[in-house]
């Protein structure tokens, strides 16, 4: 039992290229629940598949420029990621159209975009590695980039934390209390694109949003308190991460579409079996009345 457990659990981690791609994977799973959990808090769940694809023009530049160089492509990614979060909430104000509709918008100008780049300047080999990554594939520089990357946003998190919450639960109070409420708005944009251009590399620019939302939403259906839902979420996506990664290699699966899938499981899981909000939880109320009569 021993041995199988070792072979299956512990054995993969003795290649370097795994053990780059886990550590890799944990570093996005800090990072990224919590912007997730906000997002949900915030009714801005759609956005965050927005911004994901905002990204894709600017990537596609620095691939053009300087082949596969992760800093010059992460650079054009959050270049260009902020580009389109600044025009559509300009759009936004001008012509009073909500964010969100801007943001698709600019969203799907933006994958067009992004594609058509890499389709002239590439192969269909570069074009699926930008769009669905190769977390297997992460270098030493790479790895780099994402832990700092997922440093800092952890760190301005802390930093903003107070008024993203305030800003959740009652936005019209901070406002009033506060000239500063559009700058907490436009910080919070700003992590999101850093966690989607440190994300790309390992799962591309189509899945880097599925470790932020689906830890996220499947964290709803086991807790109502934000701390529960922000230390559920970071559970949930290092159990995906890691087991993704280990289905990949033993299984010899794609390793993004495995650690996503592996956190869709786990949503459908908890849609029907957990604590609130799922199908259980509803058949329980459901039965309550009965058992007092």
């Amino acid at each position: 039992m021993l041995d199988v457990l070792n072979a299956w659990l512990i054995a993969p981690f003795d290649y370097g290229f795994m053990r780059r791609a886990v550590v890799g994977g944990l570093a996005l799973s800090l990072a990224a629940p919590p912007l997730g959990v906000f997002l949900v808090l915030r009714g801005m769940s759609l956005i965050g598949d927005a911004m994901a694809h905002a990204i894709l023009p600017g990537v596609a530049l620095g691939f053009l420029v300087a082949g596969f160089s992760l800093p010059m492509m992460s650079l054009g990614g959050v270049l260009f990621g902020l580009a389109v979060a600044l025009l559509a909430g300009a759009v936004s104000k001008m012509g009073g159209q909500r964010e969100d509709a801007a943001m698709a918008s600019f969203f799907i100008i933006s994958l067009a975009a992004g594609v058509m780049l890499i389709s002239l300047g590439g192969s269909s080999v570069d074009l699926t590695h930008v769009l669905f990554g190769s977390v297997l594939a992460i270098n030493s520089t790479a790895l780099v980039l994402i832990t700092a990357i997922s440093s800092a946003i952890m760190i301005t998190l802390a930093v903003i934390f107070r008024a993203l919450v305030v800003e959740c639960l009652d936005p019209l109070f901070l406002r009033g209390q506060s000239r500063r409420s559009g700058w907490v708005h436009s910080v919070f944009l700003g992590l999101l694109v850093l966690n989607l251009t440190a994300g790309f590399q390992t799962l591309g620019t189509l899945m880097a949003v599925g470790l932020m939302m689906l830890p996220a939403t499947t964290a709803r259906f086991w807790s109502k308190r934000l701390e529960g839902l922000m230390g559920l979420s970071v559970v949930l996506a290092m159990l995906s991460s890691t087991g993704g990664l280990l289905l990949s290699f033993h299984l010899d699966l794609p390793s993004g579409p495995s650690i996503i899938l592996l956190a869709g499981v786990g949503y459908f899981f908890s849609a029907v079996f957990g604590r609130y909000h799922s199908l259980a939880a509803r058949l329980r109320r459901k039965a309550t009345p009965l058992v007092h009569d």
